[in-house]
């Protein structure tokens, strides 16, 4: 393993105003995406480390055309974001207020959403 030792920093990115929590990259690593405490995420050019879009929401839009197909509204930080390998299923990881009458406690929250075609 003597390639290790020939790690160099390639570069740093500032990609949010708050803790990044998650980065994930497309299958062909034409993109990645990265998620942040504040609820901010952004979709970066692999090649150009370059910012496409940042959104406060989850924005579904098509890859190569930019083309929104949705968005899902979120106001708390999310944690991971996946789609179902064969479905048009979305599930996001999330922190929200709680329901009861303590508000300043966070619950972790794990939603699913369908895309209807």
């Amino acid at each position: 393993m003597s390639y290790l030792n020939n790690l160099e920093l390639h570069h740093i990115l500032k990609p949010h105003p708050s803790t990044c929590i998650c980065i994930e990259f497309h299958l062909a690593s034409k993109y990645f995406a990265t998620g942040s405490a504040d609820a901010l995420v952004s979709l970066w050019d692999a090649n150009e480390l370059a910012c496409l879009r940042r959104t406060l929401l989850i924005d579904i839009a098509h890859t190569e055309t930019s083309e929104k197909v949705t968005d899902i509204p979120v106001d708390a930080a999310i944690f991971i974001v996946r789609w179902h390998p064969k479905q048009y299923l979305l599930a996001y990881a999330c922190g929200d207020k709680n329901n009861n009458n303590d508000r300043r406690r966070e619950a972790g929250n794990l939603k699913v959403y369908e895309l209807q075609e």
